[in-house]
């Protein structure tokens, strides 16, 4: 069981991401723009965060490097959440700080295989 941040401003995606983590015994934590998911992230200190890359106030870029920039936030693995599948939308998530990169529409079983990468649970 791990706490995850899911910051995501969809709320279809949201509850999608919820269940599936909660369905596997992790707890979430739910931000709906960048600035509310940075100010849990350094409050709560999540064991992951996952990140939208596309949201109202800043983009999942921006936000990335804010949270890995940070001393108290940068140990933390982002795994990018995005519906952006052209060439290059990968390298361009992980060269910002971005730990993984999952495309959307999220397979459970994937999302959930990632998620134990990072976090050693099952």
């Amino acid at each position: 069981m791990a706490r995850i941040l899911i910051i995501e401003d969809s709320p279809l995606n949201m509850l999608l991401t919820v269940r599936i983590l909660t369905s596997a015994n992790h707890v979430t934590l739910e931000a709906t723009s960048a600035a509310e998911g940075i100010d849990i992230a350094r409050s709560a200190l999540p064991e992951v965060i996952l990140m939208d890359m596309h949201l109202p106030d800043m983009d999942g870029i921006a936000a990335t490097r804010v949270l890995k920039t940070d001393p108290l936030t940068q140990a933390i693995p982002i795994i990018a959440l995005t519906a952006d599948a052209m060439k290059g939308d990968r390298e361009k998530a992980l060269a910002c700080g971005c730990d993984e990169y999952v495309e959307k529409p999220v397979h459970y079983k994937y999302l959930l295989l990632v998620i134990t990468r990072f976090t050693n649970s099952v």
